[in-house]
């Protein structure tokens, strides 16, 4: 996974995050990773985090994407598709000169 792939996938999953430990868990990475990108993102102003007041466990955020966040996860994602669009298109071509070469024979 790219860097901008586990960025996207903290974007898709950012309303969904209860820890960040948990993200980690799902998405595959540590959770210094996780939390690295995560402040990052909430740096460039894509993620804001709200404390949860009225929890007993202080050091709990929610995670809300923002506007420049929301246009971020969409730019992300059309690069994404983008991406495997052309891989699969390559893949294709590949499967096409297999065919041609093994049904010469």
């Amino acid at each position: 996974m790219t860097h901008e792939e586990l960025e996207l996938a903290i974007l898709k999953n950012a309303h969904a995050i209860s820890s960040q430990k948990s993200l980690a868990d799902e998405i595959g990475f540590s959770v210094g990773k996780i939390n690295h990108v995560l402040k990052a993102l909430v740096d460039k102003g894509f993620i804001k985090a709200e404390r949860f007041l009225t929890s007993d466990n202080k050091t709990k955020y929610k995670y809300l994407l923002t506007d420049n966040g929301i246009q971020e996860k969409i730019a992300l994602t059309k690069k994404f598709i983008a991406r495997k669009k052309a891989e699969y298109e390559e893949l294709q071509k590949d499967l096409e000169a297999d065919i041609l070469k093994w049904g010469q024979n």
